[in-house]
């Protein structure tokens, strides 16, 4: 084993001397400070790493043995074998044809071949582990104000590269309550809004998004809050959900309660003619399918959404605050086939963090609707509001004492590309 002792002026440019003289496999034995210095000591076993790259070199090309008249007969017992098992897996395929199968044969992978990957993937975890250690503590001592931004936007829940984003633009010169609202400023000028657009102009709005999402909900809420603006005329609703036992009666029996038209189509393709018999309402709302993003027929009627945008016809996805983050960037993904125009967000009571829905707010770019955070209609309903929004996601890790450890860093900072630079 080779032990050497690094020095440089921080941590990365010691982390770039170790990989230069000892490569990717050296692990880090121990690290310090020595005056306004890094030091580093690390380690690789030459010997290890000898044995497994001859192990590896004789099982990739071994060496020829003396081929005497032993080994000679052995050969040809061998091809003798080879030959009489091809022969009985053919007899046996023609007696019976019928049998087959689809799974290729998966090749076992030798036992000592096995071993080494284990040993090497465990060892890369070690060392990437050690290394998010180092880096955070490194962080913590040289820019504690990044590092408290960094932990106090954990703390909302955002993703890691607009986590980092922000950090870096806090300036350096504020304290940490005065950087706190500087990135969170940041966050509400990013996000973009549409206002009460819809309840002030109307339009033809078709509500799209996963099943459970409160797409019916939303457009009651709307309705109603239409009706004691504007009165029940030039408002229509349209129910397009043929796959939810009782949604058409639903809708039906929201325009009865309101006192408005409402209309049923049992596929998207005949929106055209009905949104033809429409043209005299002002706001006509739509209520469409919920379905998974994995379902196969939700592309074919997302593209008849985006065919009739010719029509004034414009989409907006619903999305519940309850769902995780990874699910909520699947949907949107999902859904861009309809060309969204804006996100209403539902079932922000529900929620035990917003920084998901900020986060594919501002990757994405679409602007919020509506936000709705209950039951009652059409009370929980209002225009989304970028500062509302913000606020609401602080106050909810307030409540829910969303504070991640320092190893919780650790493990988001080893995920998160250039944070420290």
């Amino acid at each position: 084993m080779k032990i050497q002792r690094y020095v440089a002026k921080d941590m990365r440019s010691c982390l770039a001397q170790v990989r230069e003289a000892l490569g990717s496999d050296a692990v880090i034995l121990s690290s310090g400070r020595v005056g306004d210095e890094v030091e580093v000591v690390a380690a690789i076993d030459f010997e290890s790493q000898r044995a497994s790259i001859e192990q590896t070199a004789a099982r990739a090309a071994p060496a020829a043995q003396p081929r005497t008249a032993e080994n000679a007969v052995r050969s040809i017992d061998f091809r003798q074998a080879q030959t009489n098992a091809q022969q009985q897996k053919r007899a046996s395929s023609q007696l019976s044809p019928q049998v087959t199968t689809d799974f290729p044969e998966t090749p076992v992978r030798p036992p000592a071949e096995s071993s080494l990957a284990d040993e090497v993937k465990g060892m890369r975890r070690m060392l990437e582990a050690q290394l998010a250690t180092l880096t955070w503590n490194d962080m913590s001592r040289r820019s504690p104000l990044q590092a408290a931004m960094l932990k106090e936007l954990a703390r909302i829940g955002l993703s890691n590269d607009l986590s980092g984003s922000l950090a870096r633009k806090v300036p350096a010169d504020l304290d940490f309550s005065a950087g706190r609202r500087f990135a969170l400023a940041t966050i509400a000028r990013t996000v973009q809004v549409t206002g009460d657009r819809w309840l002030e102009e109307g339009g033809r709005v078709a509500f799209a998004g996963p099943a459970g999402a409160g797409k019916t909900t939303l457009i009651a809420k709307l309705a109603a809050r239409w009706v004691l603006r504007h009165g029940p005329r030039r408002i229509a609703l349209v129910s397009a959900d043929a796959m939810r036992i009782g949604a058409h009666e639903q809708m039906h029996m929201l325009g009865r309660l309101l006192g408005v038209h409402a209309h049923t189509v049992y596929d998207i393709a005949e929106l055209p003619e009905l949104l033809q018999g429409l043209s005299g309402n002002k706001l006509v709302l739509i209520d469409t399918a919920g379905a998974s993003p994995r379902d196969p027929e939700l592309a074919r009627r997302l593209r008849l959404l985006t065919q009739m945008q010719s029509d004034k016809l414009e989409s907006t996805i619903v999305l519940p605050a309850s769902t995780q983050s990874g699910t909520i960037d699947e949907v949107i993904a999902r859904f861009a086939v309809a060309r969204p125009a804006s996100v209403c967000i539902t079932k922000i009571d529900e929620a035990v963090s917003l920084g998901g829905i900020l986060s594919a707010l501002v990757r994405t770019k679409l602007p919020a609707a509506y936000i709705s955070d209950g039951q009652r209609v059409p009370e929980d309903l209002q225009p989304a509001r970028a500062h509302t929004l913000v606020a609401r996601a602080v106050d909810i890790a307030h409540r829910h004492h969303a504070t991640p450890d320092d190893e919780t860093m650790q493990r988001r900072i080893s995920g998160a590309e250039h944070v420290g630079t």
